[in-house]
C-alpha cells in the first residue's frame, strides 16, 4: 500500500498491472453486488473522472470486462416507487436493459414481505435498484430493502425529484421506436410506475446520447407471464452458478449450458431459467423442437458446428448503436451472415414429424431475413466496401475500389512507392553497393523514408556521403542518410498516406452507419439463433447423458397429477463419484398431493425433493416460510426442507404442524415437505380417518427414505430409496452408539427417548381417549430385532453365494438350499423382522 497525497485527504492505493485491473473490474462489477467502480486519469492533485460503472450499468467498462470474456448475463437496472397504504404497498416498477435496449414498466399491490417484487427481481435478473432517498430511510421500506438484499441487488439511492413524470412521454417518444401514441397509452395505465421510468432515464443519461434515439423498445411487464421464483428457491435449487461450485455441473445453468454461439445462447439460457414458461402450448412447442433435435443426431451435430462460427450479434449491434464499432465488428457480422445458408440448408433436410414447426419457427423467418432487401444487401455492402483479402494479415481496411477518391489516392500512393524503389535501385548502382544486402531502404516515424548502410560499408562511400547526401544518424546498426529526391518523394508519400487514412476513416464511419441501419434485422436474427442454440444445447444434454432424459407430458395447471417415474436429480447424477438411485414421485390430487418425507439425515430427503438446504438461521427460515404462506397459490409447487430446526422441539413441531395444516386446507398446492419431525406423519392418518375429526385434511401421504443398520459391521447404510409410509424408527441413537459414545450416555438417551415417544399413528387416531393419553409409539420392528434379523439374512445370502453350484448336480443343490432355508426359518421364530420375508 502507498499513499496518494498527504494528510487527511490522502488515499491508500496499490499499483496493479493491466490484466489484474481487468480481473478486479470483473470481480467488482460482475461478481459482487454492492460496489461502484470509478476510473480517474491525471496526476498530482489534478484528476478527472473518465469512466464509471455499477453492477446494473456497466457502461464504459464493457470494453474492459468483455475484451477477453463472453458476456454471460444481461444486467438490468430497476427503479421503484413504493406507495404504502393500509392494505399493503403499491409498487411502481420500471426497468431498463441497456444491452438489449429494452424499457419495461409494471405496477402491482404487494404484501408486507414484498413477495411479488422479489419474484420480479429474480425473473428480470436485476443487478441494481434505484430508490428515492426518503423511501430508503423509512421503517416501512425495511422489508423492501431486505428483499433487495436477498436477491443480491445493489441499492442506489437517488433524489426524489429524479422520479418525475414531467415530459416523460415526449422523452420516451424520442427513445422508443415507432410512433408516440402507443407509448402515451401505455404510460397512462399506471399511477406510480412512470416516476420509476423517469428516474431510469435520468440515471442512465439516455437522452444525452443521440445514438439512443429511436432504438429502444418498451413493454409492460406482467407478473403472471412466468413461473414465480423467489431468491430462496433460486439458491436452494442451485439454478445459477456460484463461486463455491466444485464444478460446472453443480448448477442447473452449468449443466444445461452446452451452447455454441459466442455469448448469445448463454444469456438466453440465463433468462429462460429465471423465467420458466406457464403456457402449455409454448412449453410443448419447445419440447417438440428439442425432440426433433434429439431424434435427428446428424441435424443436431451439423447445426451445432455452424453455430460455433456465429459471433455475439447482440453485443456487436450494441457497439454499433453506441458508435463504438469499427470494421472488425462489421466483418464479424458479415462472417456470421454468410453461415446462414448452411444453417437453412441443414434445417431444410429435416423431414420428421415436426417439420412444419421448424418451417414456421426457423425456415420462414430465415428466408425473409436473408433476402435481397435484408442480409443479402448487407453482405453485398461488406463485400463491395471491405478489402476481405487483407483479413489474413489481420488488417481491416476499406477496399480502394469502393470509392473513386480512395482509388485515386491508392494509385498515387502506389506510383510514389514505385518511384521511391526506383530511386533506391539507382542509388545502389551509383554507390556500387548490392541492393538490399548492403544498401537498405527503411521507413520510420522519425525520418520517413531513408537509406541505411552498415558501419562496415561506410568508409567505402564516405566521400560521396559527405558531398551528395545528408547524413541523418550514425548508430551501432549503421548509418542513415537521405538526399533531396528521396526527401521530396518521402514527404509526398506521407501526405498521400495521411489523406488515404483520413478517407478510409470517413468511409469506415459511413459503412458503420449503413450497417447500423440493419439493426432490426440483426436483432431478429440474434433472437432466432440464440433460441436455436439453447434448444440444441438441451437436446445435446438429453441425448448424451449416461441415462438419457425423457420427454414429459405437460398438462394445464388445473388438470391431471404430477407423476415422475424413476426421476433423478440432474446435477447430483452428473457428479463423477455418484451412482444415482432413481425414485418415483407421484403427487396425486386427493391422495398424495401433500407428501411428508421422513428418514435419517443424509438419507436423501433433500435430494429427492430437488432442494439443498437454503436457510442458515431460524429467523431466515421463518421469513422464507412466511413468503411461501403469503405468496403461494393452488398452482404453486411448494418445497420445504427441514422446517423448525432453529427453535425448541415443541415450538418447532407446533409451527411445522400448523404450517402443514394451512398448506393442506387453505392453499391446497402440491407440496413436498421433508422433515425430521416424525410426529407430522400423523397428518396422513387424519387424512385417512377424517370422519373422526372436525377438520378435513385431504391428500396427505407419508413417504420415507430407507436405511439399514447392520449390527455385525456396525454400519448404517443409506439406501437412498423413497418408499411409501412413514419412517418407522429414528436412527440418531444408533448412529451415536456406533460412533462409540459412552454406554451410559447411550442408555440415558434411550430412556429419555422412550419417555417422549407418544406420537405413534395409533396414539393420534385411537378412538379410545384413555388409551391415547398413555400409549407409547409402537414400532413395526424393534431396532435390535431388525439388526439381528438383518445380520442373519446377510449370513444366509453369503452362504448361498458361496455354494459351488458349478460342481454340484441339481439334486444336491436343491437339498443344500432346503437345509439352509429350514435353518433360517428356525432362527426366524423369535424374530418378527425376518418372518416378513418368509
Amino acid at each position: 500500500m502507498r499513499q496518494l497525497g498527504s494528510g487527511s485527504d490522502a488515499l491508500s492505493s496499490i499499483s496493479v498491472i493491466k490484466n489484474m485491473f481487468e480481473t478486479i473490474a470483473r470481480d467488482v462489477l460482475l461478481e459482487r453486488t454492492d460496489h461502484t467502480l470509478e476510473l480517474y486519469e491525471g496526476s498530482g492533485s489534478n484528476w478527472k473522472l473518465v469512466k464509471s460503472g455499477t453492477p446494473g450499468n456497466l457502461g464504459s467498462f464493457e470494453d474492459v470486462l468483455f475484451a477477453n470474456n463472453e458476456m454471460q448475463d444481461s444486467p438490468v437496472v430497476v427503479a421503484l416507487c413504493p406507495n404504502f397504504r393500509e392494505n399493503g404497498c403499491t409498487v411502481g416498477l420500471g426497468y431498463i436493459d441497456l444491452t438489449k435496449r429494452v424499457l419495461g414498466v409494471a405496477e402491482f399491490l404487494d404484501d408486507s414481505h414484498f413477495t411479488n417484487l422479489e419474484s420480479s427481481l429474480v425473473a428480470l435478473g436485476c443487478k441494481e435498484c434505484l430508490l428515492p432517498i426518503e423511501s430508503g430511510k423509512s421503517s416501512e421500506c425495511r422489508p423492501l430493502i431486505d428483499a433487495l438484499t436477498r436477491c443480491g441487488v445493489m441499492l442506489t439511492e437517488r433524489k426524489k425529484n429524479e422520479f418525475k413524470t414531467r415530459d416523460l412521454v415526449q422523452d420516451l417518444g424520442r427513445l422508443v421506436k415507432g410512433s408516440i401514441e402507443p407509448v402515451r397509452d401505455l404510460i397512462s395505465c399506471f399511477e406510480f410506475a412512470p416516476g420509476s421510468l423517469g428516474a431510469l432515464l435520468s440515471y442512465a443519461e439516455l437522452l444525452a446520447d443521440e445514438s439512443n434515439y429511436g432504438s429502444y423498445s418498451i413493454r409492460k411487464y406482467n407478473l403472471e407471464s412466468y413461473m414465480r421464483l423467489d431468491s430462496a428457491a433460486m439458491r436452494a435449487l442451485n439454478v445459477m452458478e456460484s463461486k463455491t461450485d466444485a464444478n460446472k455441473n453443480f448448477s442447473l445453468f452449468g449443466l444445461l449450458n452446452r451452447t455454441c454461439t459466442a455469448g448469445m445462447g448463454k444469456r438466453l439460457l440465463h433468462m429462460w431459467l429465471k423465467q420458466p414458461l406457464l403456457d402449455v402450448n409454448e412449453i410443448n412447442a419447445r419440447l417438440d423442437l428439442v425432440q426433433a433435435f434429439v431424434e435427428d443426431t446428424a441435424l443436431r451435430q451439423d447445426l451445432r458446428q455452424h453455430l460455433k462460427r456465429i459471433s455475439d450479434i447482440e453485443r456487436l449491434m450494441h457497439n454499433l448503436g453506441r458508435r463504438r464499432a469499427g470494421l472488425q465488428h462489421i466483418v464479424k457480422l458479415y462472417q456470421s451472415s454468410i453461415r446462414l445458408p448452411y444453417i437453412r440448408n441443414a434445417l431444410q433436410q429435416y423431414d420428421g414429424q415436426f417439420s412444419l414447426l421448424i418451417k414456421e419457427r426457423y425456415l420462414d423467418p430465415l428466408e425473409v431475413l436473408t433476402d435481397d432487401d435484408h442480409l443479402n444487401k448487407f453482405i453485398g455492402l461488406v463485400e463491395a466496401s471491405v478489402d476481405l483479402d487483407q483479413l489474413e494479415n489481420g488488417e481491416y481496411m476499406i477496399s480502394s475500389s469502393y470509392d473513386p477518391a480512395l482509388s485515386a489516392l491508392k494509385d498515387e500512393q502506389e506510383s510514389l512507392d514505385c518511384q521511391i524503389h526506383s530511386l533506391h535501385k539507382q542509388t545502389a548502382y551509383d554507390l556500387d553497393l548490392p541492393l538490399d544486402k548492403a544498401l537498405k531502404l527503411d521507413k520510420g516515424t522519425q525520418f520517413g523514408h531513408v537509406f541505411r548502410i552498415t558501419k562496415k560499408e561506410e568508409p567505402k562511400i564516405r566521400k560521396k556521403l559527405s558531398t551528395q547526401f545528408i547524413v541523418l544518424e550514425t548508430r551501432k546498426d549503421g548509418v542513415k542518410f537521405t538526399n533531396t529526391k528521396l526527401k521530396k518523394l518521402g514527404d509526398q508519400y506521407q501526405k498521400v498516406l495521411d489523406e488515404y487514412k483520413n478517407c478510409q476513416k470517413e468511409l469506415v464511419n459511413r459503412v458503420v452507419q449503413t450497417a447500423a441501419s440493419f439493426s432490426e434485422v440483426f436483432e431478429s436474427l440474434a433472437g432466432l439463433l440464440s433460441e436455436l442454440d439453447v434448444l440444441l444445447s438441451f437436446a445435446d444434454l438429453a441425448s448424451s447423458c449416461p441415462t438419457p432424459y425423457t420427454r414429459p407430458d405437460i398438462n394445464p395447471p388445473d388438470v391431471g397429477d404430477i407423476i415422475l417415474e424413476g426421476s433423478r436429480h440432474p446435477c447430483v447424477e452428473a457428479q463423477d463419484w455418484v451412482n444415482f438411485i432413481p425414485n418415483d414421485c407421484k403427487l396425486i390430487r386427493g391422495k398424495s398431493w401433500f407428501q411428508i418425507i421422513t428418514g435419517p439425515n443424509m438419507g436423501g430427503k433433500s435430494t429427492f425433493i430437488r432442494q439443498l438446504r437454503g436457510v442458515s438461521t431460524f429467523m431466515q427460515e421463518m421469513l422464507e416460510t412466511a413468503s411461501i404462506l403469503k405468496g403461494a397459490t393452488d398452482k404453486s409447487l411448494i418445497i420445504i426442507d427441514e422446517l423448525g430446526r432453529g427453535t425448541s422441539t415443541y415450538d418447532g413441531f407446533g409451527l411445522a404442524w400448523a404450517i402443514c395444516e394451512h398448506l393442506v386446507e387453505v392453499i391446497r398446492a402440491p407440496t413436498l415437505f421433508a422433515t425430521h419431525f416424525h410426529e407430522l406423519t400423523a397428518l396422513a392418518d387424519e387424512n385417512a380417518n377424517h370422519e373422526l375429526h372436525t377438520k378435513q385434511i385431504g391428500g396427505v401421504a407419508n413417504y420415507h427414505v430407507s436405511a439399514h443398520i447392520d449390527l455385525s459391521s456396525r454400519k448404517l447404510t443409506m439406501l437412498y430409496k423413497v418408499e411409501p409410509g412413514a419412517c418407522d424408527q429414528s436412527f440418531g441413537i444408533h448412529v451415536a452408539e456406533f460412533a462409540n459414545f459412552p454406554e451410559s450416555v447411550v442408555a440415558l438417551a434411550r430412556e429419555k427417548a422412550a419417555e417422549l415417544e407418544d406420537f405413534s399413528p395409533s396414539a393420534v387416531t385411537s378412538n379410545d381417549s384413555k388409551e391415547e393419553v398413555g400409549s407409547k409409539r409402537k414400532r413395526v420392528s424393534d431396532p435390535s430385532d431388525m439388526s439381528k434379523g438383518a445380520a442373519r439374512a446377510h449370513e444366509f445370502l453369503k452362504k448361498f453365494s458361496d455354494l459351488p453350484l458349478e460342481k454340484m448336480d441339481l439334486q444336491q443343490a436343491l437339498q443344500q438350499v432346503k437345509k439352509m432355508k429350514d435353518d433360517l426359518e428356525k432362527d426366524a421364530v423369535d424374530c418378527d423382522w425376518l418372518q416378513q420375508f418368509l
